[in-house]
């Protein structure tokens, strides 16, 4: 629910060997299970609910199992509410590249109320319920869009009024959303134990992947055969969406819950009595590493959504392709996306999550350049265009997994979704600002179309890396000891040679 993180993949390590690891790094005094009890509304050094160490590790094995039930089911509502298949829906309504700029511009944007958001959450009492308010009606608003397909479908609404609904459905739901994205963080950054995350993560990532790669084709064929046309297809599944959307939801029932006022009870008695009472502003302008971060990731938002919002675009109207081989593609995508999360989630529990960000940036900055050889001959479409998906599904797995691990490394334990809320509002602006300015280049300058925007995209995505070499994470390597890790065989050469 935050930097999409999106959305990962599995640990070589099985999930129930992974979840029996003692959870003895996780603070137990801030966790309750709502099975067991109702979470406590006091500020006292007593806990939520005493649990015994046997009880709560059995309560946070059954909380990361629900976490990953709860990711399948919102992948499912976020691949038809979004995606894909939402940016085909808008393209066989006849919208604009500006239109669809703004398609993603507005979950960006919506980040400028995660402050806001992070505000009301750190003075509720329990993750849980703030979520629920808040993800819950953001999902069901969409059933005005299913009324509004239904009333297209009967003559009494045109095309540009649907397209001016969906986007309006966009807006509502994804600002209202943007009020649980740091809440959702900070309550797994608390239920997951920090030597755990890049493989726990990986996993969930894993499952989502997983999830798309099978439903996303399916998906795209029932909209693309559905015999009322593919306009009323979407709307019965964005109608199966909702209902999945929901499902997700019910899962978080069996999560235990954390009481945010206990919480910073815990962590105040590690803080220094002066910066207790410190305004948050206060804490993040004099936090350098962290402001250093807010550099990389405004730079790289930015530098990103220059284009990346523009690929589908590029199939779907350069190239006239069927929805069903996009689907195919992107399914590609979330497969190795999928495989490498194993590599990257093992790997970055090892060196850190900074090195792996830097050497996945390259790869994935030099990716808009590889587009610039696409056509619609039989090698393009058989051979260049999955092998190019499978190369952009591999290398943002590193970026999609390390960028949320990062974030929840340089943010302190005090005001921690304050400071997600910050970094997600300033990625949104930049973000954007990114989508916005590549559907302006593309629709009225003329310097190449969208080939020409990828071709910048790559450049600004080069420059974006370069402050990310001054953030400094806690428990992180060298970038000679990643390439350690990832070619020890050079290594063991060196050591023959000498």
């Amino acid at each position: 629910m935050g930097l999409r993180l999106v959305p990962g993949q599995l640990e070589a390590m099985p999930l129930r060997q992974l979840l029996s690891i003692s959870m003895d790094v996780l603070p137990a005094d801030v966790i309750s299970p709502k099975n067991s009890a109702i979470v406590s509304r006091s500020i006292s050094t007593t806990p939520p609910v005493a649990l015994s160490p046997a009880t709560s590790k059995a309560a946070i094995r059954t909380s990361l199992r629900a976490s990953t039930a709860d990711g399948v089911f919102a992948t499912i509502f976020s691949n038809i509410a979004g995606g894909v298949l939402l940016s085909n829906f808008l393209v066989e309504l006849h919208a604009t590249p500006v239109e669809i700029g703004m398609l993603a511009s507005i979950p960006m944007l919506a980040n400028l109320l995660q402050p806001i958001g992070a505000y009301f959450s750190e003075r509720s009492t329990s993750r849980h319920y703030y979520c629920l308010w808040i993800y819950g009606p953001s999902r069901l608003l969409w059933l005005i869009l299913v009324g509004a397909i239904a009333l297209f479908s009967w003559g009494k609404v045109d095309t540009h009024q649907l397209v001016n609904w969906t986007l309006a459905i966009v807006f509502v739901t994804h600002f209202l959303g943007a009020f649980g994205s740091a809440a959702w963080l900070s309550w797994l950054a608390v239920l997951v134990p920090r030597r755990l995350r890049g493989r726990y993560f990986g996993f969930r990532n894993s499952a989502a992947s997983l999830t798309n790669l099978l439903s996303v084709p399916i998906l795209g064929w029932l909209v693309s055969a559905w015999r009322g046309g593919s306009i009323a297809g979407y709307g019965i599944i964005l109608l199966f969406g909702i209902v999945a959307g929901i499902v997700s939801l019910s899962f978080q029932f069996f999560m235990v819950d954390v009481n945010p006022q206990v919480q910073h009870q815990v962590s105040a008695q590690s803080e220094p009595a002066e910066t207790l009472n410190s305004p948050v502003w206060f804490d993040v302008v004099k936090d350098a590493n962290f402001l250093r971060f807010l550099l990389y990731i405004s730079v790289w938002m930015f530098a990103v959504n220059l284009s990346a919002p523009f690929f589908n675009l590029y199939l779907l109207d350069n190239l006239s392709l069927n929805i069903r081989w996009v689907t195919l593609y992107n399914s590609l995508a979330a497969g190795a996306n999928m495989i490498m999360l194993v590599v990257w989630g093992r790997i970055a529990d090892r060196v850190g999550n900074r090195p792996l960000l830097l050497l996945s940036g390259i790869l994935v900055a030099i990716t808009p350049l590889l587009w610039l050889g696409t056509s619609t001959n039989a090698w393009s479409l058989w051979l260049w265009l999955p092998a190019l998906h499978l190369f952009t599904g591999g290398t943002w797995a590193a970026i999609d997994l390390c960028s949320n691990n990062l974030q929840i490394g340089v943010a302190p334990t005090r005001n921690q979704a304050s400071f997600f809320a910050i970094a997600a509002a300033v990625a949104g602006v930049s973000g954007a600002i990114g989508t916005t300015t590549g559907g302006l280049l593309t629709q009225f300058a003329n310097y190449g179309g969208l080939p020409g925007l990828f071709a910048l995209s790559s450049v600004v995505r080069l420059v974006a890396l370069l402050p990310l070499i001054f953030v400094h994470e806690r428990h992180g390597q060298s970038l000679n000891q990643v390439m350690q890790v990832l070619f020890p065989g050079k290594k063991l050469e060196r050591v023959n040679e000498d």
